[in-house]
């Protein structure tokens, strides 16, 4: 998970991030933990994912 998304955030990390955040997602997913620790960062995940693609123009 990345620490700080901000408007400033750099586009041309975009492909690594998302990578990367996709993967922890997959990870947390896979647990099968429905606790609220695992929904909130489950959630903050996603979250990040939308936000760069949003960012980014990125449509998938």
């Amino acid at each position: 998970m990345l620490d700080n998304l901000e408007s400033s955030y750099d586009c041309a990390s975009a492909g690594e991030d998302l990578h990367q955040l996709k993967l922890e997602l997959s990870s947390l997913r896979g647990l099968n933990h429905e606790d609220q620790a695992t929904k909130e960062k489950i959630n903050r995940i996603e979250n990040q994912i939308t936000f760069i693609m949003n960012k980014c123009d990125i449509n998938h």
